[in-house]
């Protein structure tokens, strides 16, 4: 961006410049009578404004905590008094999670009604932010699990993995491609998706049974990932592998309470990770709430340092973005406390803690609570200030994609 030098004399006139120009960022320099201003250039696809990324040296305390959360809220608006708005000034927050179904009123939409509303929606929310790179995320997988229903007019109609894996090349990545743009059209830039865990227990219900697995060969599974990689890219979409270090095994549903995965779990449930680790195609990587005493014998995988750091980072030299599945299901919520939780999966090694606000009324919580309860972790010395900013650093990287 252009720098302009404007005389000491005209900053009076600067003083009724709106609140809403973002970012304009001014430097006064007394020993040359001068200020110094970024102008803000607006594309024309979005007419938002084009800024430098805020960097993990310029941020506040709260800003540095705050761009460790992606939070759920409700509302199909996102207006600048609004609480996510402020929210996402204030904290400067890594992203939000969008949900068609509304915990509180169940006859209402939580965030997705129609897709004029979202895409309204998400332009509000990019406001919102310091950067125009707020992370707005879905769930957007294909069958069961997609929150872009035909009913919100949407074309909601795109096969589960299971099928996926049964068309041609060429079908495929017409299938993707076409999610990708959806999403893309909406505003939408973060896919929490494709799903890589094997389809390797037929009793298992969140995975086999649902059919959101490509198969049980992890270079069948990889394959179909890239694809669906790839199609997201295209559109300007990132993407998130998941459920690491597997949940294909599983009998349990996390959602709901405590999953044990040891005596199920397989080794090659790890492949399709090991095998797209260090690849460019890889933007960032979900941790499940299983629990596996073979990889960790005291804390289920989101919160065990040995699975994130030690397996996925140092073994499998993984160096981009970690997110937590959702933070508020039964499998953490029910056993550990939201102090503990966060101390634990700060320390695990992620960059991005997910707190849906979507399970229950009960577990809803205040970004405002998430950011003092990390600060009192700071202040006694149970999480590090390095570890956050280098969380910062990896949701830079991560954002320079967009």
């Amino acid at each position: 961006m252009r720098e302009k030098y404007i005389l000491l004399v005209l900053i009076l006139g600067l003083n009724g410049c709106a609140t809403d120009q973002v970012n304009a960022e001014e430097t006064t320099s007394l020993a040359n009578h001068k200020i110094i201003i970024e102008e803000d250039v607006l594309t024309a696809e979005t007419n938002m404004p084009v800024v430098n990324p805020v960097t993990s040296s310029q941020k506040t305390l709260d800003e540095k905590i705050g761009s460790m959360f992606m939070v759920g809220f409700l509302g199909t608006s996102a207006p600048k008094n609004s609480q996510i708005c402020r929210d996402i000034r204030d904290y400067n927050l890594a992203g939000v999670i969008l949900f068609d179904m509304n915990p509180v009123k169940h006859s209402q939409p939580k965030n997705i009604s129609s897709k004029n509303q979202v895409a309204k929606l998400t332009q509000e929310l990019q406001a919102c932010s310091k950067d125009g790179k707020l992370l707005i995320s879905v769930d957007q997988e294909g069958g069961k699990v997609q929150r872009l229903k035909s009913k919100y007019g949407f074309y909601g109609k795109f096969p589960k993995a299971k099928d996926v894996s049964k068309m041609s090349d060429a079908k495929v990545k017409a299938h993707y491609n076409k999610m990708g743009a959806e999403l893309s059209s909406v505003g939408i830039n973060y896919n929490l998706a494709p799903d890589v865990d094997l389809a390797i227990n037929k009793r298992n219900y969140v995975i086999y049974k649902l059919g959101r697995s490509f198969g049980a060969n992890p270079k069948t599974v990889v394959k179909y990932s890239e694809i669906f990689m790839d199609a997201m890219h295209n559109n300007g979409v990132l993407t998130a592998l998941k459920h690491f270090p597997g949940h294909g095994s599983s009998l349990g549903d996390t959602h709901k309470g405590f999953v044990d995965v040891t005596k199920l779990w397989k080794p090659i449930e790890l492949e399709p990770y090991r095998m797209l680790a260090q690849t460019a195609v890889i933007d960032t990587v979900m941790v499940a709430h299983v629990f596996n005493k073979k990889l960790d014998a005291k804390y289920p995988a989101t919160l065990s340092a040995k699975t994130v750091n030690g397996k996925l980072r140092q073994e499998f030299g993984f160096d981009g973005v970690v997110i937590t599945d959702d933070l508020q299901m039964g499998a953490i919520q029910n056993k550990y406390g939201l102090k503990n939780t966060l101390k634990l999966a700060i320390n695990a090694g992620n960059d991005i803690l997910l707190f849906g606000n979507q399970l229950s009324v009960k577990s809803m919580v205040k970004t405002s609570t998430l950011i003092n309860t990390v600060k009192s972790l700071l202040k006694s010395g149970e999480v590090s200030l390095a570890d956050i900013e280098k969380s910062n650093s990896r949701l830079e990287r991560l954002k320079e994609k967009l």
